[in-house]
């Protein structure tokens, strides 16, 4: 059956380059060798790997996207990219500020008239016991919204009632009820991880579109790169293929799980609203034609030209963030200052990351859909990934994976 996994990806491998550039095997097998092990005990259930370097590919789909079925794992394979989708908003902002149809420093109030005078803190109780409740002095912006230093929480409360990350509720509705709620710290002073203001941002989208998101994001990013299979709203018989969900443990053998609060059935139905934030589904070769156009600062494999050059330098591959609040620009993990040997990207909260390097032309892509600790595979593919780039100085990619509370 393993013969037959790697067989799979082979075939599969000379597909992944979709446009002029020839995409070589590189002939390693650094990740395959590393992993097996881990397959074979049964605590790994299968994963795949990319590793990129300037037209020289490893691909690696080691072990099954359903243990229990003895399903091979491939690149066609559906999953839920989940914080992966952060990055997608971000590209759509991006695209509007380049047109000059957003400002990243615009007041959300400026789209969202719930937001205009709206936005309050709940101080520590006094000496005398007396709890303050203060409005807030800094506008919310929408770079704030994309750089998780709005003073939004990690979600609404109740969002597990809501289906958790395959919203039943839309991106207005979602943007309405943020700010009904107190925020965590002044606009712009902190950071804090957040679905919510990604969702906040992507209601500034609709409003100046005139479009659903998942629209806006077909016609100016999903079509023009050829994703045909990046969706909110997977459908019955992409489910049937999709990659299962397991708990795992280092030392013991993986178990399927079938749901989790934060990531409910229906996944596909009416009942789900566009999540900015985590409700992405694609699969490796989809998701690699997403971060292959990071890359290429703006141009995807197909020649598709979705974003400028000084776009992607200038508001995503490095950090939109005030000095000393970490690194990250609109939707995805990024250096505060650039340089030949930094990375930007993201990563979800089941296992999945890519990050690119465009100096260099480089790229690391991991697909998984675990939960569960420790994970001693990952380092083992962070190792890897460290030896396929040596001849070429690849540094650490200082990955940002998504988390959850």
């Amino acid at each position: 059956m393993k013969a037959m996994t790697m067989a799979m990806c082979a075939a599969l491998f000379a597909q992944l380059a979709t446009g002029a550039e020839a995409v070589r095997d590189s002939g390693t097998t650094f990740v395959k060798d590393a992993l097996s092990k881990y397959v074979e005990s049964g605590e790994l259930p299968g994963a795949i790997s990319v590793l990129y370097d300037n037209g020289r590919q490893e691909v690696a789909c080691v072990g099954y996207a359903d243990a229990e079925k003895k399903r091979p794992i491939t690149l066609d394979d559906h999953f839920m990219q989940c914080s992966q989708t952060k990055g997608f908003c971000g590209v759509m902002v991006a695209k509007l500020v380049e047109e000059g149809r957003i400002s990243l420093d615009d007041p959300v109030s400026k789209y969202l008239p719930e937001y205009k005078g709206a936005g309050f803190l709940i101080l520590p109780r006094d000496a005398e016991g007396k709890m303050l409740c203060l409005a807030v002095t800094n506008a919310i912006t929408v770079r704030m919204c994309l750089n998780h230093t709005a003073g939004f929480p990690f979600e609404l409360p109740g969002y597990v009632q809501m289906g958790g990350w395959s919203r039943r509720m839309p991106l207005r509705s979602v943007a309405a009820t943020a700010i009904s709620q107190r925020l965590l710290f002044e606009p712009g002073t902190r950071a804090q991880y957040s679905n919510v203001g990604i969702d906040v941002a992507g209601a500034v989208v609709e409003v100046v579109t005139g479009m659903r998101f998942e629209e806006y994001l077909k016609k100016t990013l999903l079509d023009p790169l050829g994703m045909t299979e990046t969706t909110f709203y997977p459908s019955e018989k992409q489910l049937e293929g999709k990659i299962e969900l397991y708990k795992v443990k280092g030392g013991q053998k993986a178990k399927w799980v079938k749901d989790l609060p934060s990531m409910q059935r229906p996944y596909g139905d009416d009942r789900v609203f566009a999540s900015c934030g985590a409700g992405l589904w694609t699969t490796v070769r989809d998701q690699l034609k997403f971060y292959k156009m990071l890359m290429n600062l703006g141009v995807g494999d197909n020649g598709a030209r979705i974003l400028k050059e000084e776009t992607v330098k200038g508001l995503l591959a490095v950090s939109s963030r005030p000095a000393g609040l970490g690194g990250y620009s609109l939707g995805l993990s990024a250096p505060e200052k650039d340089g030949e040997d930094k990375w930007f990207g993201h990563g979800g909260a089941w296992g999945t990351e890519c990050n690119v390097n465009w100096h260099r032309r480089q790229l690391k892509m991991w697909v998984i859909q675990e939960t569960g600790e420790p994970r001693p595979w990952v380092k083992d593919w962070r190792k890897c990934a460290d030896t396929f780039f040596k001849a070429k100085n690849g540094g650490d990619a200082g990955e940002y994976t998504g988390r959850m509370n």
